[in-house]
C-alpha cells in the first residue's frame, strides 16, 4: 500500500469516546459482504475453460476469517466448474523462512499471500510470475502506491504480485499526559518537527514520561523525507544528511529524557503495551488500534486524542500481495483466480471483514471510506486511515532484508546512546544492506 505530499498538521484532538456501534458495526456478516465472481479485477465472468486444481496459501489468516475465503472459494469455484482451490494457512512464525524452503525444493503452492520483501527474494531466484509480462493491464486496476511497491527496479522493472490489502493509520496520543506535561491536548503534532518538541517540553515537564517509545526503522526514516535507495534501486542511500540529521534528533531526544532506554530495546509490542499502561504519550496506530484500545486498556481509550501519522513526506503504508507461482502446473487458473480474490469487489467485502483497506482501483472512494458516523468512533479512524492510504507510499523497499534492518536497529541504538556517531552508525548499516543488495 499516492505520491509524496507534506505532513499535515492535526489542529486539534479528536477525543474518542465509546461509541454505541463498535467494530460488530463494520466487521459484517459473510452474507453481507458482497463476495462476487469475476476473475478479472473488474469483476468480469468466470471462464468455462479454467479447470484443475491449485493450492492457495494464507499467512495466518484462517483462524479469524475462515468463513470469508470458504465462501470465496466456493463462488470462485461455482463460476469456474471444474476448478478446485485447496486452501492452506501458514503461521505467522517463520512465515518468510518456509516460503524460502518451499521455493528451494519446489513445493512452492500455486497462489501465495506475500508481503514486497519475501516477494523480492523469491522473484529474484525466479520463483514467482512476472505480472508486468504476464498481465500488464491489470496495472490501471490497483493504485499506483501499492502495484509500485512490488515492481521491483533492481530486478529489472518486473511486477511480481497482486496487490491486495493495505494498512495505515493515525498517530494515537494520551491527552491526559499531555496535560499533565504542560502540553495543549487541542493542538496535538502531526509532524516531525512538532513531535520532537513537544517530546521535549514533555520531558522538562514531566521526569520519567516518554513521548517517544520506539526507535527509527527504514519507514521512519522515509517518511521523514530521507532517500532510502538511488533511483535505480541498486545502492541504499539512507546514510544521508537527512538520515543523520534523523538519528542525531533521536539522539538528543534520548539525552534529555523524551526516550527511555526501554525504547532501545524493546520491539513495537513494548511500545504498545507502555501506552495501554499510561506511561507512553504518542502510539503510531493502524486501522484496527482503536478497537483494542477500547477492549484491553479502557481508561487510557477514555483520554486517547487522534491525528495524522507523524510524517514529513508521504505516510507509510504496509501491503499484502498474492503472488503466482512462475512454475506452476495450472498458471492459468492460478493467476484467474488471484485476480479474483484482488478484484474490486472481494477487495472491499475483505476490508471490511478484516479492518484493511483495499488496493483496487475506486473502492476507497466508496462511502465506507469517506463518510464519518456520528457517534461511531470506528469510522473517524477508518475514514482519517483511509484519507492517509489514498496519500500514502510503501517506505520499506522490498531489497531492505529483515537482517539489514536488524543491523539497522542496532546500529542507530549505538548512535541514540551516544556510543557511535550517527554518520558511522548509518554508514556502516547501508554498507550491511549494500553488501547484502549486492549477493542478492
Amino acid at each position: 500500500m499516492a505520491r509524496p505530499i507534506p505532513g499535515a498538521r492535526a489542529t486539534g484532538p479528536r477525543r474518542l469516546r465509546t461509541a454505541a456501534c463498535g467494530l460488530a458495526a463494520t466487521t459484517l456478516l459473510l452474507t453481507g459482504c458482497g463476495i462476487v465472481g469475476g476473475g478479472s479485477p473488474d469483476g468480469a465472468d468466470g471462464n468455462d475453460s479454467l479447470t484443475g486444481e491449485i493450492t492457495f496459501q494464507t499467512w495466518n489468516l484462517k483462524g479469524g476469517y475462515e468463513e470469508y475465503f470458504t465462501g470465496l472459494i466456493t463462488a470462485f469455484e461455482e463460476q469456474n466448474p471444474g476448478a478446485t482451490v485447496a486452501w492452506v494457512d501458514q503461521p505467522a512464525e517463520g512465515y518468510q523462512d518456509k516460503l524460502s524452503a518451499d521455493a528451494v525444493a519446489g513445493t512452492l503452492p500455486d497462489v501465495i499471500d506475500i508481503g514486497p520483501e519475501a516477494a523480492y527474494t523469491l522473484a529474484g531466484a525466479g520463483t514467482l510470475l512476472d505480472l508486468a509480462e504476464a498481465d500488464p493491464e491489470s496495472e490501471e486496476a490497483y493504485l499506483p502506491a501499492s502495484w509500485d511497491a512490488l515492481t521491483f527496479d533492481g530486478l529489472g522493472g518486473g511486477t511480481y504480485g497482486y496487490p491486495w490489502y493495505l494498512n495505515t493509520g493515525p498517530s494515537f496520543f494520551n491527552t491526559a499526559l499531555f496535560e499533565e506535561c504542560g502540553l495543549d491536548p487541542e493542538q496535538l503534532p502531526g509532524t516531525f518537527d512538532e513531535l520532537f518538541d513537544a517530546a521535549e517540553t514533555m520531558a522538562e515537564e514531566c521526569d520519567g514520561v516518554p513521548m517517544v517509545g520506539r526507535m527509527p526503522a527504514i519507514e521512519t526514516f522515509g517518511t521523514y523525507g530521507v532517500e532510502l535507495m538511488n533511483a535505480e534501486g541498486t545502492e541504499f542511500t539512507f546514510d544521508n544528511a537527512e538520515g543523520v540529521e534523523l538519528v542525531e534528533r533521536y539522539a538528543r531526544l534520548y539525552e534529555q529524557g523524551g526516550m527511555t532506554e526501554d525504547a532501545l530495546n524493546e520491539l513495537q509490542t513494548g511500545e504498545l503495551e507502555a501506552f495501554k499502561s499510561g506511561h507512553l504519550a504518542w502510539l503510531p496506530g493502524s486501522s484496527y488500534t482503536l478497537q483494542d484500545l477500547r477492549e484491553t486498556a479502557p481508561r487510557v481509550y477514555e483520554e486517547v486524542g487522534m491525528g495524522p501519522l507523524i510524517a514529513t513526506a508521504a505516510p507509510n503504508m504496509y501491503v499484502q500481495s498474492l503472488a503466482v507461482n512462475a512454475v506452476s502446473e495450472n498458471q492459468a487458473l492460478a493467476t484467474e483466480f488471484a485476480r479474483f480474490v484482488t478484484n474490486p469487489d472481494n477487495q472491499f467485502a475483505f476490508a471490511r471483514e478484516a479492518a484493511v483497506f483495499p488496493s483496487s482501483q475506486g473502492v476507497l472512494d466508496d462511502p465506507y471510506f469517506t463518510e464519518v458516523q456520528e457517534g461511531d468512533d470506528d469510522s473517524r479512524v477508518r475514514v482519517e486511515a483511509a484519507q492517509q492510504v489514498s496519500e500514502a507510499e510503501v517506505h520499506w523497499p522490498p531489497a531492505f532484508s529483515s537482517q539489514a534492518a536488524d543491523y539497522l536497529r542496532e546500529q542507530v541504538a549505538l548512535a541514540i546512546q551516544g556510543d557511535k556517531s550517527a554518520q558511522d552508525a548509518l554508514a556502516d548499516a547501508a554498507e550491511y544492506a549494500n553488501e547484502r543488495l549486492s549477493t542478492e
